[in-house]
């Protein structure tokens, strides 16, 4: 069987019309389904979802990212192989457009799981990869700090995929620009693997909000951990996103199992999000 979920950030405003994001979303999973269909493993379809939604500047992630406190794009990213357990990251790249890219050369090129920093970009540079001639001129959101959260909170927004492929290997990826107006240098949870990305032989998991508190409680792993200890995949979701809304913070995740079973769960306004299992119907919703 194969199955996939994605979302595109639980920084969904109530009174918004997310039209074009639903549309977009069922769009990039119905393109999703076919190369899955065409034998493509988990990991490569979870690349290619999350470029998709890095490149069409409709989320809080790549061509959509926010500015930092200074003006600057620094830019998080990660993916894990549940089958090889192997994953890959970058963390405050800046001046490249698709850091899960960069993540993925991470993981295929080198020993190490995280680069940061002025080390990922040359890493790019070395690597091929193009930096933006004009960074300012490539992000839709240049000199804008919009927000869905009161000024001093973390407002957010982020990118993510999970998949199960048709030989049952399961694979996550997560983008983000992280939190609006954020300190030069912050990283939140989605580049650490365990708190906003996770893939295993069980589950893979993809995180959004607030990457402070998903940080301290090991989101993403936990989920994992919580379903092969025999919760269901919700009743884990969601008993992790408590923990997290008890701190005093916010967000969602998405996470399918070795058997195709989805959970979207998400404790915020919204979360935008699509999935399907097999030929099954896709559904993208924002609330």
């Amino acid at each position: 069987m194969i199955a996939l979920a994605l979302h595109g950030g639980a920084g969904a405003k109530a009174g918004r019309d997310y039209s074009t994001e639903i549309a977009h979303m069922r769009d990039v999973a119905a393109s999703a389904r076919e190369r899955l269909k065409a034998g493509a493993s988990a990991l490569d379809v979870a690349v290619e979802v999350v470029r998709a939604l890095e490149d069409s500047g409709l989320y809080v992630a790549g061509r959509g990212a926010s500015p930092n406190a200074a003006g600057d794009y620094e830019l998080d990213a990660s993916l894990m192989d549940g089958h090889a357990r192997t994953a890959g990251a970058v963390a405050a790249l800046k001046d490249f457009p698709n850091p899960i890219l960069v993540a993925r050369t991470v993981m295929d090129k080198t020993p190490h799981v995280m680069l940061a920093g002025d080390g990922a970009a040359r890493f790019a540079a070395e690597q091929g990869f193009a930096p933006l001639p004009d960074p300012k001129a490539y992000f839709i959101r240049a000199g804008r700090f919009e927000s869905n959260h009161p000024p001093g909170t973390l407002a957010h927004g982020t990118v993510g995929c999970v998949v199960l492929d048709a030989k049952g290997r399961l694979a996550s990826a997560t983008s983000t620009a992280g939190v609006f107006g954020k300190l030069p240098g912050r990283v939140g949870d989605t580049p650490i693997i365990g708190a906003g990305t996770w893939a295993d032989g069980t589950a893979a998991i993809s995180c959004t909000g607030q990457g402070e508190y998903f940080i301290r409680v090991n989101a993403a792993a936990q989920v994992s951990f919580r379903h092969a200890a025999g919760e269901a995949l919700e009743t884990a979701g969601n008993a992790v996103l408590q923990q997290i809304a008890d701190m005093g913070g916010e967000g969602g995740l998405i996470a399918i199992n070795a058997k195709g079973g989805i959970a979207v769960p998400f404790k915020s306004q919204g979360m935008k999000r699509a999935w399907f299992q097999g030929d099954g119907e896709i559904i993208s919703a924002a609330f």
